[in-house]
């Protein structure tokens, strides 16, 4: 094969994260020859600096609350965590920020790996630029597909903001130590997250919330409990809090960070947690017609609009459907299916829940948030559904009430809430608050995604006793 054949391709994939992964899994197993370009570590963010060391730093905290919760255990746990072997295991997980294991994956699929930063330079054609100033362009037969992710975005206007040397999630997730004063700046998912894990293994947490509750996108219960548990642990929680500016005249000395009210609060390491931008300002989306720096708009099997000839795709955070690794992956599966369907000269499947269609992003996306108490959702709100123009009400239960939760920890406290569309007699959202409820989320998420009607899904019995036994009185009072 010659040199010049060699980088023909029928796909090639921008970005080697878990959705650039499953994306270039799927083509290949349609028989299409698959390149992933990427330009830092093979499995992303998701990987290195977000769901796997986030999740490996918060699971002790659970585990050790848990045994807390019941009599008999509580009086075998003796001391705090033992940060080194906390961060030891975080370590593991992330393979010490190492590929090797992800490369050797993506090897024994048969999918090729191009190291370096990839631009697109016109139809289907895509030139990278490797570590040693080098150039290949790569082309495409069928399409290309952007999987480049998102990353952390620091506010515009605040004095101070980049001299402070702020923490965004990446350092949160990846730091050595811990540092002895902590301010979390954003009560969404990372700064909740974040703030449990490291008030657990020993910082003085000061969470600082510009709006009224923390999880804005969550039913309010859900940011209420939560922000009950950090205050509990000993987290400084404060809403209405919007920082004026910061301070750090010593390249290794604390930092001063000054609220509008001119409060000075001071810690060793300030985070960031206040938003998310798509990593797209350098792939050179102007040769093709598009911002640079944008979101990609896609249709619903994840083709970008706009791009003639159908060839672009866009899946995972990039295109802002829903910014979750797993809904990434989903629409991975939804693309890579559908670029190998057309490659084979098939009519594609874009009904509603059809196979070439990433329905879920807007009916059913599930997520969990990791913190003491959980809280997990899937599909929408109430206030989502009645925007919406549903007819619904929502039904809510203590899940403190539940036999299966009292024996879970003694006091269990936690709330449980569906929203039933009176209409057409189904689940359109639930959201669940308690220790261990993430694990109640996948039932609730097969209701809503399979639009289970009510009358059937009383048959499907829980078994006693459990925590899912919520599901009988939420189901009582959706039948009425």
């Amino acid at each position: 094969m010659s040199a010049r054949e060699s980088d023909r391709y029928d796909v090639i994939v921008l970005g080697a994260g878990p959705t650039g992964e499953n994306l270039a899994d799927r083509t290949t197993a349609a028989g299409l020859r698959t390149v992933v370009v990427e330009s830092e570590l093979v499995g992303g963010e998701c990987s290195y600096w977000a769901c796997m060391p986030s999740k490996a730093l918060l699971r002790p905290v659970a585990a050790l609350a848990g045994a807390r919760a019941v009599a008999g255990s509580r009086e075998a746990v003796v001391g705090r965590l033992d940060v080194s072997a906390v961060l030891a295991r975080r370590d593991s997980f992330t393979s010490h920020w190492r590929d090797d294991g992800q490369v050797e994956w993506l090897d024994g699929a048969g999918i090729d790996l191009v190291r370096g930063h990839g631009r697109l330079t016109g139809e289907r054609t895509v030139t990278v630029t490797t570590a040693d100033g080098a150039e290949r362009v790569l082309t495409a037969r069928h399409a290309v597909a952007v999987c480049t992710g998102s990353r952390a975005v620091l506010p515009e206007g605040v004095p101070g903001l980049a001299g402070a040397r702020p923490w965004t999630s990446r350092e949160a997730t990846s730091a050595a130590k811990v540092p002895g004063r902590l301010v979390v700046v954003g009560g969404g998912v990372v700064g909740v997250e974040m703030a449990t894990a490291w008030q657990a293994l020993g910082a003085e947490v000061v969470l600082l919330v510009r709006g009224e509750r923390l999880l804005p996108r969550m039913e309010p219960f859900a940011g209420e409990l939560v922000a009950d548990g950090l205050r509990e642990a000993g987290v400084d929680v404060r809403t209405h809090a919007a920082v004026a500016s910061l301070e750090r005249p010593a390249a290794d000395g604390p930092v001063t960070v000054v609220l509008d009210g001119g409060e000075r609060l001071t810690a060793d390491e300030v985070l960031y947690a206040t938003g998310r931008a798509p990593r797209t300002e350098d792939l050179g989306l102007e040769r093709i017609g598009l911002e640079p720096g944008s979101w990609l708009v896609t249709d619903d099997g994840c083709a970008v609009l706009g791009v003639p000839g159908g060839w672009l795709y866009a899946a995972g955070d990039v295109n802002h459907r829903a910014l979750l690794t797993h809904q990434g992956k989903y629409q991975a599966r939804i693309a890579g299916n559908a670029i190998g369907a057309l490659a084979r000269g098939e009519v594609l499947d874009t009904a509603r829940w059809g196979a070439h269609v990433a329905s879920a992003d807007t009916a059913g996306a599930p997520q969990v948030v990791f913190t003491e108490p959980e809280a997990a959702a899937v599909g929408l709100s109430l206030a989502e559904a009645q925007r919406a123009g549903l007819r619904v009400k929502a039904v809510d239960h203590d899940l403190g009430q539940v036999a299966g939760a009292s024996l879970y920890g003694d006091h269990y406290r936690g709330r449980a809430r569906v929203v039933f569309d009176l209409d057409r007699r189904l689940l359109v959202g639930a959201t669940f608050v308690g220790p261990g409820v993430a694990e109640l989320l996948h039932s609730a998420t097969v209701a809503v995604v399979g639009e289970v009607p009510i009358e059937r899904l009383w048959h499907a019995v829980p078994a006693y006793p459990t925590i899912s036994e919520v599901w009988l009185r939420l189901l009582e009072d959706c039948r009425g």
